[in-house]
C-alpha cells in the first residue's frame, strides 16, 4: 500500500509562511503531480513529505499512520532528486545496489533485484560502468533504479529532468510513465514545467503561493479551470486573456485558448497587427498585438503563411471561452 494524507500541513520560516493548510489525499498506485511557479511551495512540500524538512503544524500520513515524527530512513519512501546523487567511484550496479547493501540483504536477492530494475530501465549493458561514463540521461535511469529496488511506498521524484536536454527530457518522461504503469507504485513528482504534469499525471495539484488553488485530473484542469490562475498556468501555448468590457461581454476578463481563434485576414472581432510568427513545421503560432487586449496567440495546425506587421483579426469561439471576475475566480456560464 501506497496512500498518502496531508492534514492541514502547514510549514513557516520564521515569520514567513510557505505552506498554508494543505488538505490532500493520494491514492494508493496513484501519479500525482505537484505543479507550479517557482517558489510555490511545491518542493518544500514534497521534502515534508520525505521527512527532510520538519512541518509547523498539521500532520503528514502514509497508509493511516502519522509520521509527522519518523525519520525519512523508516518512512519507506525512495526519492529522485534533480541532481542525481551517485556514488563516483562506484559502478551502476554497486550504486543501484547500495541502499540494500546496507540494509543487510543477502548477496544474491540484491543481484537479483538490480538485475530485475536494470532490465526495467534499459541499463543492463551498463551495470560495469562508472558514473563519468554514462549520459545524464542514463545517470538519471541509475538514479531511479536506485529508487526501484528499495520496494517503497511512496516515489518522490523532485524535478528530475532538469538537467537533461529537451530530446532526453521527452524519452526519460516517457520511461517514467511505463515504469508507473509496471510497477503500479504510487508516485509524487514536482515540476514547473506544466507539459510534464499534462502528460505523466493521474492527478495534478496546482501550487500557488504555498496554498492549493486546484487539483484534478489533466484534461479536467484544461477544459475546466477554476480561476485565471489555473487556467493561465495549464496549457501550452498559454490561454490568452482579453478584456470582456471591450468584447461587451461579463466579467474582467476572457480566456481563450490559442486553439479556439479563428484567423482572418479580412474581417474579425478583434483587429489587430502581427509583431511575430514561430513556424513549427506540425502547427504555426501568431503572436497578434490588439488594443486593448495586449498579445493575442493565436494556434494553427499546419503551415501557414504570415508575415510580420501585416493586419489580421481574430475572433473567439465564445462557445469555448472563460469569463474571470476582478477577483480572478471563474465566473458560472
Amino acid at each position: 500500500m501506497g496512500n498518502l494524507t496531508l492534514e492541514k500541513v502547514c510549514k513557516s520560516f520564521g515569520t514567513v509562511d510557505v505552506i498554508r493548510d494543505v488538505d490532500l489525499s493520494v491514492n494508493d498506485g496513484e501519479f500525482c503531480v505537484f505543479v507550479g511557479p517557482s517558489g510555490c511551495g511545491k518542493s518544500t512540500l514534497l521534502r515534508m513529505i520525505a521527512g527532510l524538512e520538519d512541518i509547523t503544524s498539521g500532520n503528514v500520513c502514509i497508509d493511516g499512520a502519522v509520521v509527522n515524527t519518523v525519520p525519512p530512513s523508516k518512512r519507506e519512501i525512495a526519492m529522485v532528486f534533480q541532481s542525481y546523487a551517485l556514488y563516483p567511484h562506484l559502478n551502476v550496479r554497486d550504486n543501484m545496489g547500495l541502499g540494500l547493501k546496507q540494509a543487510g540483504h543477502p548477496r544474491a536477492q540484491i543481484t537479483q533485484t538490480v538485475d530485475r530494475a536494470a532490465r526495467m530501465l534499459d541499463l543492463d549493458a551498463y551495470l560495469n560502468r562508472r558514473p563519468a561514463e554514462l549520459s545524464g540521461g542514463q545517470r538519471q535511469r541509475v538514479a531511479i533504479g536506485r529508487a526501484i529496488v528499495r520496494k517503497p511506498k511512496l516515489f518522490l521524484f523532485d524535478e528530475p529532468l532538469s538537467n537533461l536536454d529537451a530530446a532526453l527530457r521527452v524519452q526519460t518522461r516517457i520511461e517514467i510513465a511505463n515504469l508507473h504503469r509496471e510497477l503500479g507504485a504510487t508516485m509524487i513528482y514536482v515540476t514547473h514545467d506544466q507539459v510534464e504534469a499534462m502528460t505523466l499525471a493521474d492527478r495534478i495539484v496546482v501550487l500557488r503561493d504555498g496554498r492549493i488553488e486546484q487539483v484534478g485530473a489533466p484534461m479536467e484542469l484544461y477544459n475546466n479551470p477554476a480561476n485565471e490562475f489555473v487556467a493561465g498556468f495549464i496549457g501550452s501555448p498559454k490561454m490568452n486573456f482579453l478584456n470582456a468590457p471591450a468584447l461587451g461581454v461579463a466579467g474582467k476578463t476572457v480566456g481563450i485558448r490559442p486553439e479556439h481563434l479563428i484567423l482572418s485576414r479580412d474581417a474579425g472581432m478583434i483587429e489587430g497587427r502581427i509583431s511575430h510568427v514561430e513556424q513549427l513545421g506540425g502547427e504555426t503560432l501568431i503572436y497578434l498585438r490588439a488594443d486593448p487586449h495586449g498579445l493575442i496567440t493565436v494556434r494553427l495546425f499546419g503551415e501557414h503563411a504570415a508575415e510580420v506587421d501585416d493586419r489580421a483579426f481574430v475572433t473567439p469561439d465564445m462557445a469555448r471561452a472563460f469569463h474571470f471576475g476582478a477577483d480572478g475566480q471563474r465566473l458560472s456560464a
